[in-house]
This record gives C-alpha cells, sequence and structure tokens, in this order.
C-alpha cells in the first residue's frame, strides 16, 4: 500500500459510508482484509498503486494513484466485489447513496434524504452544517472538500 502522503492531487477516490458506525471489533477484522485487498489489487496484471483506510468509522476509502496503472473495469469490479464481501460479513450497506453524513460537534451522524430535509427545514441542519461529500473524485478534493457546509454541497438541492 502507498502511503496516504505520497499520492499525488490526481489520485482516484472511491468513498462507501457505511450504515452504522463501526465498532472496535469490526474495525480489528476490517483494517487487515482492506489492506491485503489493497496489496493485491491489480488491474490487467499490473499492480496498482493503491491506498485504502477506514475514516471516522464509517467511510471505506480507497485511491489510486493512475500515474503508473489505470484502474481498469475489470480492477473496478475487484473493488466493488470486495465491498459487497465487507457488506455480508459486517451486515451493513455500504452503496446507500440516500443517507447523507454529517459532523454535529465531534459526532458523525448520518440521516435518509427525507429525514435531512426534515432536519434542515426545523433548523437542526443550516447551511453551515458541516457534510460528507462522497462523490469527490480526486485526493485533492477529497483533501480541500470532502467535508464541507452544506450551503456549498450538492446535498443543499436535496433540502
Amino acid at each position: 500500500m502507498i502511503p496516504y502522503d505520497l499520492l499525488p492531487d490526481e489520485t482516484r477516490v472511491w468513498i462507501y459510508q457505511a450504515s452504522r458506525a463501526l465498532n472496535e471489533d469490526d474495525l480489528q477484522q476490517l483494517r487487515p482484509a482492506l489492506n491485503r485487498f489493497v496489496a493485491d489489487w491489480t488491474s490487467h496484471n499490473h499492480k496498482l498503486n493503491a491506498f485504502g483506510e477506514i475514516f471516522h468509522k464509517r467511510f471505506i476509502v480507497l485511491m489510486v494513484d493512475e500515474s503508473q496503472a489505470g484502474a481498469s473495469g475489470c480492477s473496478i469490479d475487484k473493488s466493488v466485489y470486495f465491498i459487497k464481501e465487507v457488506e455480508k460479513a459486517f451486515e451493513i450497506n455500504l452503496f446507500d447513496r440516500m443517507t447523507f453524513t454529517y459532523r454535529e460537534g465531534n459526532e458523525i451522524k448520518a440521516a435518509h434524504r427525507d429525514e435531512f430535509a426534515r432536519l434542515f427545514s426545523e433548523g437542526k441542519l443550516t447551511d453551515e452544517t458541516l457534510v460528507f461529500d462522497n462523490l469527490v473524485k480526486t485526493k485533492k478534493d477529497f483533501d480541500e472538500a470532502w467535508l464541507k457546509p452544506l450551503g456549498q454541497s450538492w446535498h443543499k438541492r436535496m433540502v
């Protein structure tokens, strides 16, 4: 696995958000499996310069520096297969794009789109609420815009 700080800004990013926070037992089991997957991840028999990590006990983040070898359809399929296996093993959903996560103090909270809109209309969420934009495409965007105010995010269209 390539160290995070050695990845260029253009590194491609995929973010999978868990339907619940992972507990310590989950993390102790998942981290080695994630590290093995990333270390063995290939595209057309070329080893990918890849990185994988779990952030905030809720987000599985995969990154590939495509300057050496690009992530092909087959290699992306491998990652999706791995993520689906994680879903089964830990009884979580990692493909629900209608649940949004946001920061409330030091806590990471999640709300389905309808509840998210209700919380906004009630004033419990505001344009300043920090939301996680899991659609960022590059490491630079991940570093600079993964967590952003609701008012500056695509999430705003949902409220």
